[in-house]
């Protein structure tokens, strides 16, 4: 297993590295249709870098994280309320976010079903659902999808067609985005 808890360092330093500049524009699109302080929840958060672009995008936004290794979450900024947490059990009531986000992150849970569940769950009717990970039907995917096989992690990349026709049998609408070697999908809670 990748030692998460020890690295929140790294990925302070290097996490907004890569996110593409289209990728973080496709966010803020998204979360500019939110109302006035929505809540918003970044699972799989680690050092928060996608609430740090939300902040950037709309100052009002109510940002929660949640991620289980402390240690990342040791570096999100103060205006985060972080969450030692799964994300196969969010420790929120039903329907409580106005959109919910994850940014590589996907492919770490242990059960992605299950994960997506609990978001569908938390989520308020109507909000919004941002994905960004590594599609694994490419080559630079396929070897990110094996490093991790290989140091322990779950790994548990899915093809955007087949994500996004999971999301659809949960009750989301769902529309993919491909961007090299990574995806986007932009879901709504029905």
């Amino acid at each position: 297993m990748i030692p998460f808890d020890r690295l929140g360092w790294i990925f302070h330093a290097f996490g907004a590295l890569i996110y593409p500049r289209k990728i973080r524009a496709q966010l803020c699109r998204r979360l500019r249709t939110l109302p006035s302080c929505a809540k918003v929840l970044d699972v799989g958060a680690g050092t928060g870098v996608l609430c740090r672009f939300a902040r950037v995008c709309r100052d009002d936004l109510v940002l929660d994280a949640v991620d289980p290794a402390i240690g990342m979450l040791h570096y999100c900024d103060d205006a985060i309320t972080t969450h030692v947490a799964r994300a196969e059990k969010l420790p929120f009531k039903d329907e409580h976010f106005d959109a919910v986000m994850t940014g590589e992150a996907l492919h770490h849970f242990d059960d992605v079903h299950q994960a997506l569940l609990e978001i569908y769950r938390v989520l308020k009717k109507g909000g919004l659902f941002f994905i960004y990970d590594f599609d694994p039907s490419k080559s630079m995917g396929r070897l990110i999808a094996k490093g991790e096989k290989l140091l322990g992690e779950p790994a548990h990349f899915y093809e955007p067609k087949k994500l996004k026709e999971l999301l659809e049998s949960l009750g989301f609408e769902a529309e993919l985005y491909l961007s090299g070697y990574r995806y986007v999908i932009h879901a709504t809670r029905k």
